[in-house]
Parts: structure tokens; sequence; C-alpha cells
């Protein structure tokens, strides 16, 4: 059995995304780039995007990869000949291991998987999202999540959004992640967040059946601030 550290390294040959998630860090990175003239975000912005010359990579075998941060290898948009390309080398890179996150999980029906890969999900809530984002609702995700034999899975709650406490655990349960992140927006955005108590109350529940990774962990935005006296 394979053990997942935490990643090392990020790898991005395929980039861009059309969930339009209004909190989107890379979105906002890809600009930037693009105004520097850095590629290939200067040509293409953040239109999903095959950079062929990033695919060839070799990995240490202590690697842990994050595959394309700054995008969604797995959106319905990307051809599976993409997707295909970037398999080829996760194979041949055996001693290393590979972390995949979508938020469009049904995907990974159309693929077959190693025992080096982690396939994630970004999963905010259990709750309908409106006016958040495009891409597949968080029900779906779980369904989809749940569904899959593959022994590695993992759940990314991050930023977290107001959920059900019950029936998220429920789903989670389900799909038996090797771990879940659990996480707040770092950017400002006010979204709708859960208190940072019902947040705690989550991580207890799913501590007591896999490995919580925390990472940024403060009270919502529109708690109280804590008096100074």
């Amino acid at each position: 059995m394979r053990r997942f550290g935490e990643i090392t390294e990020t790898w991005n040959p395929v980039i861009g995304c059309l969930h339009l998630c209004s909190y989107c860090w890379a979105r906002r990175l890809a600009a930037k780039l693009a105004s520097m003239g850095v590629q290939p975000y200067a040509e293409r912005d953040f239109a999903p995007t095959l950079v062929p010359w990033r695919l060839d990579r070799r990995f240490s075998r202590r690697s842990f990869v994050f595959v394309c941060d700054m995008g969604d290898l797995f959106g319905d948009w990307v051809p599976r000949d993409w997707i295909l390309r970037v398999l080829e080398n996760v194979s041949r890179n055996r001693s290393a291991s590979f972390l995949f996150l979508t938020k469009n999980p049904k995907r990974y029906r159309e693929f077959d998987f190693g025992d080096n890969v982690v396939l994630g999900a970004t999963v905010e809530t259990n709750r309908l999202l409106r006016g958040i984002s495009k891409a597949p609702q968080p029900i779906e995700r779980l369904e989809a999540m749940a569904s899959l034999s593959h022994e590695y899975k993992a759940i990314v709650i991050e930023p977290i959004l107001d959920f059900d406490l019950s029936e998220f655990v429920y789903w989670l349960r389900r799909i038996k992640p090797i771990f879940v992140v659990v996480g707040y927006d770092n950017y400002g955005h006010k979204l709708p967040e859960p208190r940072l108590e019902k947040t705690m109350k989550l991580i207890d529940e799913l501590s007591e059946f896999t490995e919580v990774r925390c990472k940024t962990l403060r009270k919502a935005w529109y708690e109280e601030a804590p008096s100074n006296r």
C-alpha cells in the first residue's frame, strides 16, 4: 500500500479552466503571468491549452506531484488525447506519486489509473451552488466519487462553504477518501462560509475515519471579531 505525504511539486502539462469559479486564484494568476509575457499564458491567458514541452518531464521516486493546479485536466472541454498523453507520462514515472484534482470527477470513469495515482475532487459543500461556479453541482461530484472503485481517493473542501453536517459526512464516508483537505478562502471573497465552530465539528467527525489535512482555518468573515478587552 502506497503512502502519500505532502505535495512536493506541481506539473502543468495542461492549463486553463472553464468552470468560472468566482473565487479562482489560478485565473487571476494566469492573467498576471499573461501581462508579464510569460508563456503559455501570454498567448492563451486561461483558455484550455496543451503544453507539449512539459509532457515528458521526469520525477524522482519520492515526488508527490499535483497535476494541473493551473487548470482542470478532466473538464468536459479537455480532449481525451490530451489526458491520455498526461497519463502516459504518469505510467512511465511509476516510482513517483500523482494527485489529480477536478470538479468533474465523473470523467475519471473514462480512464484507467495505476496505484501511483490519487484521484481527487474539490467539493466545497454538499449544498446547491448558485452564482459561484459553473462546475457540476457538489452532489454530482460526491456521487461520482462514491461510485469510483479506485483505491486511492481524496476530497478537497477548499474554500469551504456552508454545509449540512450529517449529509456531508454521510457522503464523505461513502467515498472512503485516504485524506480530506479542509480550508477557508484566502482571498477575501466573502463567500457563504460556515462558522468556524461548525467546521471544527466537521473535522472531528471526519477524523474518525480518514486523515484530515487542515489548511487555512479561521472564523467566517461575518463572525464577530474577538473583543480586545
